[in-house]
């Protein structure tokens, strides 16, 4: 038995590695660099969790949320894993006892943020860590960030290229679940990591079974949903705005369904309550912005709904992809119409984005409108935008399975229908 498996047994509690883990893990261990792509729920996270405890030295971490951090943290250290994160919810002594915990050698992995990372001070201790050969691996967790978040409101993200000029000799493992092409090769050339250094599993989520319905009265649309297939289950339902958020949650509460309001406007108090009472409940549905769901460990969600447009595909894959981590059956449900996409075109062009941003995010727009609107199974376009070929048809989409198009209640079309967009109107009645 190798010690990477052994490890994987007796700290993580799981008897055999899934899908290309091992061989990640075995790469990394010998001390070279990958990209990583594997779907939400392949084990991402032991991919450099388990090198982290078999190598000597440090593990950094690069994690984009404090919440994500707080719960990856916590779930080592229940498993006895020397853990912590460095972010703005430390009190100075606590920030003073960390860095003592770090140049004393009792830690294996530090989470940080981009932001931190950046910070001369931390590059310092960083500096006083390599100078005794401590650093072990950099991780730079949900990579996608890099292309999605570094070119607007997190510049920090494209400034990781530090991480090879600085430290040439340390490894560095990049780990997504959603990239497509033009996305990975940012992420490579941001961290200076060779081309032929990837992993990358398959993008098909078989448990999956997705529906795209043309949206005329959104509200009587979910609760039909919800009566006729999810009546106690755990689900997410996103929505584009704040507003729409607290609406959407407020209504489906005076209904009598469990629904709790997350997004970036809440206190962080209440969006942490809200979390958690997702995660160790059953049947809670959470209505959110995309703020939500990121590293959230639930693997029992049963649905998500999108009551607006997402804003590309890569989206689309990374929200739906919270539904089944568990492996069984989940559905996903998207209530479409043409005018949604109007704001978030107009988004983009008002942007201070560079023209040529500008462009890619038009036509990852473009890309998600054709997919919602065709006639093609559903899985065969979503694997195709990632670089994946699937043959044939799935038999769980509304386009291979036509019985899935009555999910949301009897069919309209788009150019009869007029709606306002915040506007809930059920023409049913509760029987729950």
């Amino acid at each position: 038995m190798t010690p990477a498996l052994l490890t994987l047994q007796r700290v993580f509690g799981h008897t055999a590695f899934r899908g290309a883990q091992e061989a990640i893990i075995m790469h990394l261990i010998a001390g070279e660099n990958a990209l990583v792509l594997m779907p939400t729920g392949g084990g991402k996270s032991l991919c450099y969790q388990i090198p982290a405890l078999l190598r000597s030295g440090l593990t950094l971490v690069v994690s984009p949320l404090i919440a994500l951090m707080q719960d990856q943290v916590a779930a080592l250290r229940r498993r006895g894993v020397p853990a912590a994160y460095l972010n703005s919810t430390l009190t100075s002594p606590e920030v003073q006892q960390l860095h003592g915990a770090l140049l004393a050698d009792r830690l294996k992995l530090l989470y940080v943020s981009p932001e931190r990372l950046a910070q001369p001070g931390f590059l310092a201790l960083l500096d006083q860590l390599q100078a005794r050969r401590n650093l072990s691996l950099f991780a730079i967790d949900e990579a996608h960030c890099i292309a999605e978040w570094g070119h607007d409101f997190r510049p920090e993200y494209r400034e990781l290229h530090l991480l090879h000029q600085r430290y040439p000799s340390v490894p560095r493992v990049a780990l997504t679940a959603t990239a497509d092409l033009n996305t990975r090769k940012e992420i490579l050339e941001q961290l200076q990591l060779r081309a032929d250094q990837q992993f990358v599993t398959s993008f098909d989520r078989p448990n999956l079974h997705y529906c795209i319905s043309q949206k005329y009265n959104p509200g009587a649309q979910i609760e039909t949903f919800l009566l006729e297939r999810h009546t106690r289950a755990s689900g997410i339902i996103y929505c584009q705005s704040r507003r729409k958020v607290e609406h959407t949650a407020s209504w489906l509460q005076s209904r009598g369904w469990p629904s709790l309001p997350y997004h970036a406007g809440l206190e962080m108090a209440l969006r942490e309550r809200h979390q958690e009472q997702f995660v160790q409940k059953t049947g809670v549905i959470m209505v959110a912005t995309i703020a939500f769901g990121m590293g959230v460990d639930k693997p029992d969600v049963r649905f998500v709904i999108h009551l607006d447009s997402p804003r590309s595909l890569e989206g689309y894959y990374q929200e739906t992809g919270r539904a089944g981590r568990d492996g069984a059956p989940a559905e996903v449900l998207l209530l479409f119409h043409p005018a949604d996409l109007v704001p978030l075109r107009l988004r983009i062009q008002q942007s201070t984005r560079p023209a040529e941003r500008k462009t890619a995010d038009l036509l990852k727009l473009e890309a998600l409108a054709c997919y919602c609107q065709s006639e093609t199974c559903r899985r065969r376009i979503l694997l195709r935008h990632f670089g994946e070929d699937y043959p044939g048809h799935c038999h769980t989409c509304d386009n291979c399975n036509p019985d899935y198009r009555s999910w949301s209640g009897p069919l309209h079309r788009n150019h009869s229908v007029t709606f306002a967009a915040d506007q809930f109107t059920p023409g049913i009645q509760r029987t729950r």
